[in-house]
């Protein structure tokens, strides 16, 4: 039995690596040259960090240039708040690790090229399915030598909030909505700045400042669709925002020269209400698309691929054919995860975000050390460090 995946993100990659780990000939298609793109998801939470202690990899992510977030804090005009503790999770993962996502997906990839059942195609783009008396058996791509097909006995689209096998397959998302968009840019980290991350809120404004070892990785979120209207105010309608909310910025700021430095992210929430077809599934942003809040959208892309795996692995060794109602498992399994974290997310744009791009959030509300709060100071850290029910790798290494 077979498998392609379309999609060499977090979620395609990992359970390509996983189902040719464990003796599953899989073809990965991904449609850029290389991984090598700014402003997707850095963010390895302890629950990616375990999955990958269990694969052997953690230790060469973690040889890589990082920084490990401990405790979560945000920056307002009162003073700081300390948002939670992950100090104290069982375990060696107590700590967010800002990998950049490439790095992560080299190795992920590396690894998978280590087995002999492990394709990766780059430069294919996957455009349409193959389908057969109601079944998908493959799907279609176009490379720089033209258009191909790979035929499957299972065909995984992980590619993406934006996906195209997704709408082949006639599968339409909920959508719920969100206040805000997000302008993602970088400026260079110098010496006496900040060590840690942070978030930043102030009246009518919020930033999230993502400490990248040598550079700052710094979103500017702005109210939903208004992109346009800041545009349109030039360029300094944007620099002095930032230099107000992040004045250590004010004597790097210039370096943005335009627009064209900055990249827009249409923040989304979404999910399928079905996540699959005969022959077909969909995971990772492909079935949910997730807000950036948390930063937890790269470990919900590999939990997901990580219980596909163990429930798909097997049967595709075997040779057994998979029935709809077998991708429907993984569905029921994820969904819950998938559910309640939308829903936090939902719940701080509402509490939060909605209301501080409209001047209307009062720090002065928020306890300045939330890590101390009783029971939001144990449910926090592990919603945030391992989510709704956390996957472990269950497959055998053939």
């Amino acid at each position: 039995m077979t498998c392609v995946i379309a999609g060499g993100g977090p979620a395609g990659a990992v359970l390509a690596l996983l189902l040719a780990r464990s003796g599953v000939e899989v073809t990965l298609l991904e449609k850029h040259a290389d991984f090598l793109r700014d402003f997707r998801g850095d963010t390895i939470h302890p629950s990616t960090l375990q999955v990958l202690d269990e694969l052997g990899l953690a230790g060469e992510l973690l040889k890589l240039p990082h920084r490990k977030l401990y405790e979560p804090r945000m920056v307002t005009d009162r003073g700081e708040i300390a948002l939670a503790s992950l100090r104290g999770l069982p375990g060696p993962y107590n700590y967010v690790a800002f990998v950049p996502q490439w790095e992560f997906l080299k190795i992920i990839t590396s690894a998978g090229e280590r087995y002999p059942g492990f394709r990766l195609l780059m430069r294919a783009e996957a455009y349409d399915l193959i389908v057969e008396r109601g079944a998908v058996r493959g799907l279609r791509y176009r490379d720089e030598s033209g258009e191909h097909e790979i035929r499957a006995d299972l065909t995984v689209a992980a590619d993406g909030r934006h996906s195209v096998l997704r709408e082949r397959a006639g599968l339409v998302p909920e959508e719920f909505g969100a206040p805000m968009d997000v302008l993602w840019f970088r400026l260079p980290w110098q010496d006496g700045d900040p060590e840690d991350s942070f978030l930043r809120v102030s009246t009518g404004h919020m930033m999230v400042a993502i400490n990248r070892v040598s550079y700052w990785q710094l979103a500017y979120l702005i109210s939903k669709g208004g992109f346009g209207r800041l545009a349109g105010a030039g360029i300094d309608a944007f620099r002095e925002p930032v230099a107000a909310l992040m004045p250590f910025l004010a004597n790097r700021i210039g370096q943005i020269k335009s627009y064209d430095d900055v990249s827009v992210l249409t923040v989304a929430i979404n999910r399928l209400r079905r996540w699959h077809r005969p022959g077909f599934l969909c995971i990772g942003d492909a079935a949910h698309a997730m807000s950036p809040v948390f930063g937890v959208g790269i470990n919900l892309a590999v939990q997901d691929a990580v219980a596909a795996a163990n429930l798909l692995a097997g049967p595709l060794r075997s040779g057994a054919p998979i029935p709809e109602s077998t991708l429907h498992l993984l569905q029921k399994r994820r969904m819950l995860p998938t559910r309640v974290t939308q829903a936090a997310q939902r719940l701080a744009q509402s509490v939060l975000i909605s209301r501080a791009l409209k001047g209307r959030f009062d720090p002065a509300m928020v306890p300045r050390n939330l890590s101390k709060v009783p029971l939001l100071s144990q449910v926090g850290p592990r919603f945030l460090g391992f989510g709704i029910r956390p996957e472990h790798v269950a497959t055998k290494e053939v």
